[in-house]
């Protein structure tokens, strides 16, 4: 009781930017000055901030100089453009640098400051597909080399397979680090097995194994099986777990929403997306034609959506073609939308602007999580399987998404049992917007849900998704001349 005490003063002592919620403090007593740390802690109750503050606390000690934050694509920019400028306090002196893989003139130069001598904070942010490329790994072991630093891993079932390379070469640099720490809000996506690397990563005696196989010896329950004529080992089940969880206990703090009492009722994310080199030059050819055809005109609010919609269609990854089909562009978005769906705890809803991608959310969903995973509510949704979908959606445990437009399944339903709501593509109706928010948020209700927005990096999808959170209808009071700077 006195250590907790203890650990609780040093913690008050430190300047916060932001004060914590209570969860986030019992995080950083339970780890600031440990060398190796997990925080399972489910989407939306803030395990960002706690990094940030635990960071902090290390650099006043004089434990750390350096940070290498290792994150998935859609989260990189967040960490860059506002969870450290949001949580880092003022007083920490710091450079702040993303990793590109194109390294321009512009781009080495703020590579080097990195390596500029002084008392400052110097921290790399780095996207985990980084790790796949000989580039990324020498710059960060260059990195590491040249400090005392800590190493953070965000969303760390992205390094969950012990035979991907990214994930072997992230343990090969643990080893250069004095402090580390491993982020997720589901570190269990499929099996139990998934925790391997990730506290592997942490300290190799965490979980007493120092090879996989021996892990999966331990807690996997395997059967032969005949697949081509050649003999393979399957997982069948899983043993021992309750070992498993007591051996977590030192070095992780678990944290679920609807044990956090002070959580606000709503939480709204950012997924970011880079758009494909064809959709950049399709985009970069749309934006001409549109401001082309609304040049000299005067801007109406009707012809400038249209022109608007067009580029949004892009950014989804489809377009409409001169003869009036439907075409498909490579793209990220589904993507990212299925690394959003591995991190999420629970039950989510998944709203998207255009019925072309609801057929392409289910079949990937289907994929990854089964027949039974997934039901749908749109337009073309028969009648009399609605309600029928609803009900699944909401009693039964396999069932753990629900896809749909906010035009046809925004009112009137309720689909409580989810705490993510998740923005594949936004219209431009504030009203669809807050009714489809209000499915998972009934009045009355206590539990906090999260609203995650994926939007493509620097076009209309970031001015849309402003506007709603800013509670702007665009449809009707954006003006045609404000709506053609967004193109």
């Amino acid at each position: 009781m006195l250590s907790c005490q203890v650990e609780r003063r040093k913690i008050m002592n430190y300047k916060f930017k932001m004060k914590p919620y209570a969860h986030q403090l019992t995080a950083l007593e339970k780890s600031w000055n440990k060398e190796s740390y997990a925080y399972f802690m489910e989407m939306g109750t803030g395990k960002t901030k706690v990094l940030i503050d635990n960071l902090a606390m290390l650099y006043d000690k004089g434990k750390v100089n350096g940070a290498l934050i290792v994150a998935p694509k859609g989260v990189v920019g967040t960490w860059h453009n506002n969870e450290l400028p949001s949580h880092l306090p003022d007083h920490i002196e710091h450079t702040t640098v993303l990793w590109k893989a194109a390294i321009s003139k512009k781009q080495k130069e703020k590579l080097d400051t990195l390596f500029e001598t002084g008392e400052g904070l110097h921290i790399l942010i780095m996207n985990v597909e980084a790790f796949s490329t000989d580039k990324g790994i020498k710059f960060a072991e260059k990195f590491l080399s040249c400090h005392s630093t800590l190493m953070a891993i965000d969303e760390s079932t992205t390094i969950k397979n012990p035979a991907a390379k990214r994930t072997k070469n992230i343990l090969g640099l643990a080893q250069k680090t004095k402090y580390r720490r491993i982020m997720t809000g589901s570190p269990v996506t499929k099996n139990p097995l998934d925790l391997f690397s990730q506290c592997y990563f942490l300290d190799p005696f965490h979980l007493d194994h120092d090879s996989y196989y021996s892990f999966r010896m331990r807690y996997a329950i395997m059967k032969t099986a005949n697949i081509a004529g050649r003999k393979i080992q399957l997982v069948n089940g899983f043993k021992n777990l309750g070992e498993l969880s007591e051996k977590l206990q030192p070095f992780s703090y678990r944290v679920l929403k609807e044990d956090c009492l002070d959580l606000p009722d709503k939480i709204f994310i950012k997924r970011q997306i880079k758009l494909t080199p064809d959709q950049f030059r399709l985009y970069d050819q749309m934006k001409k034609e549109a401001l082309a055809i609304l040049k000299g005109k005067q801007s109406t609010t009707v012809n400038t959506l249209t022109q608007l919609m067009r580029l949004q269609q892009i950014t989804c990854g489809h377009f409409t073609a001169d003869d009036g089909t439907t075409q498909e562009i490579s793209n990220n978005r589904l993507t990212e939308l299925m690394d959003v769906l591995e991190e999420t705890e629970g039950k989510a809803i998944i709203w998207a602007h255009y019925q072309y991608d609801i057929t392409a959310i289910i079949k990937a969903v289907v994929k990854e999580y089964g027949p039974g995973s997934i039901v749908d509510y749109y337009g073309l949704t028969p009648q009399d399987e609605r309600q029928s979908n609803i009900k699944k959606f909401q009693d039964d445990p396999k069932c753990r998404f629900i896809v749909g437009t906010p035009s046809t399944g925004g009112y009137g339903i309720t689909l409580t049992a989810a705490n993510t709501v998740i923005y594949y593509s936004n219209g431009y109706d504030l009203e669809k917007r807050l009714q489809s928010e209000d499915r998972a948020h009934r009045i009355g209700q206590k539990k906090s849900v999260t609203y995650v927005d994926l939007m493509a990096d620097d076009t209309v999808d970031e001015k849309i998704v402003k506007a709603l959170r800013k509670k702007i209808n665009i449809a009707s009071e954006v003006l045609g001349e404000e709506l053609r700077s967004w193109i």
